[in-house]
């Protein structure tokens, strides 16, 4: 499949964008404790809620689906998942999600669009000018402010959250 065929299929297909790129070079510069992972996790979960809240479905059972990525890191991902849900969130809230590992074997098709939008939204990042056509295709799936009317607009620290928070960047 080339570039323009992924582009289309991406185009056509209705899913909303919920991503946290975090900044490890930064991270270790300004000394920032915690597994960034786990950070990643926390950010994506917060918003995830609040898009429930939007779509009034936060009083639903949520199944958020990770990618196995060995014993000892799925106990501690799901460790933090549970205190993330038992409140120890930004909004100090309960939050009703559950987890669910999946094997790459798995083919899901969730985990193979995670791993297709996750370079060029970092790529988007690391070189802010640097031509990406990848991200101009995915920046209108990023949940914004403003609903879908705004879509490709107004995602930054909403949809699209980078941690630590750069400095022209509002934290959310």
């Amino acid at each position: 499949m080339g570039f323009y065929d992924a582009t289309k299929i991406v185009a056509f297909s209705n899913f909303i964008l919920i991503t946290t790129v975090i900044d490890k070079q930064l991270i270790k510069k300004q000394g920032v404790e915690g597994n960034a992972y786990h950070i990643a996790l926390a950010h994506c979960m917060e918003t995830l809620y609040e898009f429930l809240v939007e779509k009034e479905g936060h009083q639903k059972k949520t199944h958020v689906i990770v990618e196995c990525r060995g014993k000892k890191e799925d106990a501690e991902l799901e460790l933090e998942f549970r205190r993330v849900c038992d409140g120890n969130n930004r909004m100090g809230i309960h939050l009703p999600f559950d987890i669910l590992f999946s094997d790459k074997r798995a083919m899901s098709s969730g985990l193979q669009l995670a791993d297709l939008v996750a370079r060029p939204i970092g790529l988007n990042t690391l070189r802010p000018d640097q031509e990406n056509r990848a991200f101009e295709a995915l920046k209108v799936k990023l949940y914004c402010d403003g609903g879908r009317e705004g879509a490709g607009e107004g995602f930054e620290g909403v949809g699209l959250k980078i941690f630590p928070t750069p400095k022209s960047e509002k934290p959310r």
